[in-house]
């Protein structure tokens, strides 16, 4: 079965308060079989525009990544990340 991964292209406009939804998202994670491949870290636009922080979590299939967004544990933080950032977040199937 394909993994399911959720990538996020996000810009923080508040630091401090963003660090709130990033704790909430170490306890989540876990409790959804996710695990981060990428948060964050040096990146390089070689095409495109895109926003400064890149996240990719990967998850056993693409109903468990969209059970974890979906899930109101994740809706209810997603509220910190909607108020401290903007970007833009997809959900896709892995390569069987």
């Amino acid at each position: 079965m394909p993994k399911g991964y959720l990538i996020g292209h996000v810009t923080i406009t508040d630091p401090e308060a963003y660090k709130a939804y990033g704790a909430r998202n170490d306890e989540l994670l876990p409790q959804f079989g996710g695990r981060f491949l990428v948060r964050g870290g040096a990146a390089e636009t070689v095409e495109g525009q895109t926003k400064e922080r890149h996240v990719i979590l990967e998850f056993d299939s693409l109903e468990a990544a969209k059970t974890f967004y979906n899930s109101p544990e994740y809706q209810e933080n997603m509220k910190i990340r909607l108020a401290n950032s903007t970007g833009d977040i997809v959900i896709v199937e892995g390569v069987a």
